[in-house]
């Protein structure tokens, strides 16, 4: 009898290999992990790809010289490439247990910190800013990788004030994120400043900062902004060129492409001129990185934008469902704020594009062209899978038994 349990235990061990029975690391991982979250951001993935291919061709005959003619598909190719580095870093990064991902975030913002502070002495110019790094025949852009790792910096920061109520947490990560905010204008990356402000702000708020604390942040705002008008150039001509458009050839130049992005946008319609059918993406500038969303909405139409729209929100909605019951503060803090960082950047760079925000050098999550941009939105996703990953020990469902149970209670 014991011989036909045991074999019979093994045919249902074999069984189940890639069911829920399987407790293999690959079989653990893909039932703990939020698989809904997962398919999302595969879906922006695939999403991407097509608009990127839809904008390759202006951008293309925009780069292309009298010497050098670029392929009409050449971002296409490029792009992917980037989601088949990409895919294994977010396979990689999810699959980490939470204190591994959480010490090499700590690491990987501290690395990266010292890049952006590098940036403005050795970083290469484009388009007036100074905000890559070369790499032999690459670059890569500092502050879009320390974007999530410095996320993860701060949570950790903030959560310690449960275990040392006397930690001046506040003072400590607004330090950090004014040192962050000073090295990010300094490239000029006005838009880049405001998401990390935000995210800090945004995290303050969930980590139950005192409202009297809270007021006094949210009262200097105003005063900050007031300030970068007056003392940073970079702000002033962005919300010049907004509100008083042509008032210089700056302001001019800023809203000439906000007007072209709004006119590519409401090009195609509702239902769009069909892929590759659209001609006012040719006279945009940053087609595949920028202005990706008016090329979507072009050749696709505005119900296709608005399906985009509900998606980012969807994952948004799917990180904050999950941390209802989280009673882990790191997890809860650190998911948070890169949610909303997820979230912030979708709904800067489509405000942008429809003409509801000044022109700003910010790429759409999955969507945009672009290697930086896309590896360390997958770390960034990475580390929203490994700290939303169910845990079966802690959170077992009373409903589900697992064969090991059925077992004993057999026996």
């Amino acid at each position: 009898m014991t011989d036909v349990r045991r074999d019979q235990g093994l045919i249902a061990r074999v069984k189940s290999r890639g069911g829920r029975g399987d407790r293999s690391p690959l079989g653990t991982w893909f039932w703990d992990i939020d698989r809904l979250l997962l398919l999302l951001t595969l879906f922006l993935m695939a999403i991407g790809l097509v608009a990127v291919a839809a904008a390759s061709p202006a951008t293309a005959v925009r780069y292309s010289g009298e010497h050098h003619k670029i392929a009409p598909l050449y971002y296409f190719w490029r792009q992917l490439m980037w989601i088949g580095v990409s895919l294994p870093v977010l396979f990689g990064v999810s699959m980490l247990p939470v204190t591994t991902a959480r010490r090499m975030a700590l690491l990987g913002a501290a690395i990266f910190a010292t890049f952006l502070a590098l940036t403005p002495l050795i970083g290469a110019e484009h388009n007036g800013a100074r905000r890559w790094i070369g790499v032999g025949i690459s670059e890569f852009q500092p502050s879009e990788f320390l974007k999530p790792l410095f996320i993860v910096a701060i949570a950790w920061v903030l959560s310690l004030k449960a275990k040392e109520q006397e930690l001046p947490t506040v003072l400590i990560t607004g330090a950090m994120t004014g040192c962050v905010a000073v090295l990010l204008m300094l490239q000029p990356d006005f838009g880049q400043t405001v998401i990390f402000c935000g995210v800090w702000l945004a995290l303050l708020m969930i980590a139950g900062t005192p409202p009297k604390v809270l007021a006094g942040i949210v009262g200097m705002v105003p005063v900050g902004l007031v300030c970068a008008y007056l003392f940073y150039s970079t702000a002033r001509q962005r919300i010049d060129a907004f509100l008083f458009p042509g008032v210089d050839g700056e302001g001019a130049a800023d809203h000439f492409q906000v007007n072209a992005a709004h006119n590519t946008l409401t090009a195609g319609g509702w239902t769009g001129t069909g892929p590759g059918g659209g001609s006012a993406k040719f006279g945009l500038p940053e087609a595949h990185t920028d202005y990706i969303f008016s090329v979507i909405g072009e050749e696709f139409g505005l119900i296709a934008c608005a399906v985009i729209a509900v998606v980012f929100l969807a994952v948004v909605v799917r990180v904050f469902v999950k941390l209802l019951d989280e009673q882990d503060e790191f997890k809860l803090l650190a998911a948070s704020g890169l949610a909303v960082q997820f979230g912030a950047q979708a709904l800067v760079s489509m405000a942008v594009n429809t003409g509801l925000a000044p022109s700003k050098g910010m790429t759409l999550p999955f969507i945009s062209y672009g290697g930086s941009s896309m590896i360390a939105l997958s770390i960034g996703m990475g580390l929203l899978l490994a700290f939303t990953r169910r845990n079966p020990f802690l959170t077992r469902s009373p409903y589900v038994v697992s064969w090991g149970d059925r077992v004993q209670g057999d026996r």
